[in-house]
């Protein structure tokens, strides 16, 4: 293995032996056989791995680990071996124990609801991770503890400005984060039922330039030269002309848009069956764009968002979908991404200015009403990206706009940070 982990040692210099893995994964519940363990060994024998920690990792996981519910697990004991990380104990899996079965939420009255206190978003991580250590038992319709049906900040199926969500489902659209793995569905390209209309829309997306090749029939010109000469035939050839245009699509994937799977998945149809521009590219998120962008949740490994923004030239489209929904935290703060093990040093309103500052030919398709687009963080996404509503309508209102190519300004977000 390469670079600066020696296999079988973790780098703060404990001496793990290579072949804990095996045994902290049948310890820990990844229940791998010795023959996928043989295989993963004889693999790396023989040179089908390449000598990196990261391959290793796929390999080992796509070998050892057949449960998709498993791979978070994989990560934490991977982490833990060959990284700086603590093999994980048994609390996430009786912490979930306690929640299962949710008492229902009492009825609270305006005085109750206007006593609950919204914690800045240190505050809360920090008595989140200190009500894991203290916990012993289930707790509901409490205050304090991880639990249900009360107005704790921490648990689900209650009710509180601005918690932490752990299991359950949103209700409220108001956690400020949520802990526990969170698995995303892709988008589905071959949607076909009203794809015919924003497909139309999207083809009027386009940047012609002339090309190398055989002269190309004008017919019109061809047309109005022959009226010109009273009827004597005047063909006319011209350059080919090709469509220039590279379209960067990225689409708010789960929680708060799960409603609106269907209208978006008819809109990436149409772009991804649409064989009319240069370049086109698709990747997902969640609630904001940070560090990374998944062109798969589902199978592939994520996407350095610094790398797309090297790597487009600035003349692309860009066409950002998503409700624009989420706690002021998600966008203004280090660490605010709604995923709790998430650690984003980079604000997402940043990387969103920076998108924007990289390509300026850039549209937001919200899918909720206009008349729903009252949310702090939807003015101030709104302040960044052109909005349109996420309609046939809408669609064609924003490619006019991005074919008259107008460089709108760019607005200072110094004053929300």
């Amino acid at each position: 293995m390469s670079g600066t982990h020696t296999a079988g040692r973790t780098p703060n210099g404990g001496r793990l032996l290579f072949g804990e893995l095996f045994y902290a994964l049948r310890r820990l519940g990844v229940p791998a056989s010795i023959h996928e363990w043989f295989a993963l060994m004889q693999a790396l024998e023989q040179g089908l791995i390449a000598p990196s920690l990261e391959a290793f990792y796929h390999a080992g996981r796509a070998l050892l680990v057949k449960n998709e519910a498993l791979f978070d697990l994989w990560d934490q004991i991977f982490l833990a071996l060959f990284g700086d990380a603590e093999l994980p104990t048994g609390l996430a899996r009786k912490l979930l124990a306690w929640l299962e079965n949710p008492r229902p939420l009492r009825e609270l009255d305006p005085e109750s609801l206007a006593a609950l206190e919204r914690l800045g978003l240190d505050r809360l991580r920090e008595l989140f991770e200190q009500r894991l250590r203290e916990q012993t038992e289930r707790h509901d319709g409490g205050s304090k503890w991880i639990g249900t049906g009360g107005t704790s900040p921490f648990g689900h199926s209650g009710y509180h400005p601005g918690g932490i969500r752990v299991g359950g489902s949103g209700r409220n659209r108001s956690a400020a984060q949520i802990a526990g793995e969170r698995r995303f569905r892709d988008y589905r390209a071959d949607r076909v039922l009203d794809v015919r209309a924003m497909a139309a829309a999207l083809k009027k997306l386009r940047r012609l330039g002339q090309d190398e090749g055989e002269p190309e029939l004008d017919v019109e010109r061809s047309i109005d030269a022959t009226c010109r000469k009273a009827g004597e035939l005047e063909l006319v050839f011209t350059p080919p002309r090709k469509n220039q245009a590279k379209v960067l699509l990225l689409m708010d994937t789960g929680g708060s848009m799960t409603p609106f799977t269907s209208v978006v998945e008819r809109l990436f149809s149409a772009a991804s069956q649409l064989d009319h521009w240069k370049r086109f590219e698709a990747y997902h998120f969640h609630n904001c764009v940070y560090d990374w962008l998944h062109p798969s949740f589902e199978s592939e490994p994520p996407v350095s968002t610094a790398a797309l923004l090297r790597e487009h030239d600035p003349e692309t489209f860009l066409i950002v979908v998503g409700d624009a929904s989420m706690a002021p935290s998600e966008l203004t703060e280090r660490w605010g991404a709604i995923d709790y093990a998430q650690r984003n040093e980079t604000p997402g309103l940043v990387w969103l200015h920076r998108l924007r500052k990289r390509w300026p030919y850039a549209v937001w398709l919200n899918p909720l009403p206009p008349r729903w687009w009252r949310g702090w963080t939807i003015g101030v996404i709104a302040s960044l990206f052109p909005m349109f509503p996420l309609t046939v309508a809408g669609l064609e209102d924003a490619v006019d706009l991005l074919r008259r190519r107008r460089r709108l300004p760019l607005p200072d977000i110094g004053t929300w940070l």
